[in-house]
């Protein structure tokens, strides 16, 4: 949902019953912020994952990390 316009935004919150505060963390969000949905519970969560694990440079998808480690 994100990046959605705000309209579009509205009529996917009615239709997956979101509620204005789940919204909130898809209209202002920041890096590793979202929804996640399981069956019909919806949970807004937060995740810092710590940049200096090697779990982290495993999974990356930022390409200017990935490109770092191949160069």
């Amino acid at each position: 949902m994100r990046n959605q316009a705000a309209g579009d935004r509205q009529i996917l919150a009615k239709q997956l019953n979101i509620s204005p505060h789940q919204l909130s963390y898809v209209t202002h969000f920041g890096k590793g912020e979202g929804l996640l949905f399981y069956g019909n519970v919806i949970l807004p969560f937060v995740d810092r994952f710590p940049q200096d694990l090697e779990l982290y440079r495993i999974m990356t998808t930022k390409l200017g990390e990935v490109a770092q480690q191949n160069g």
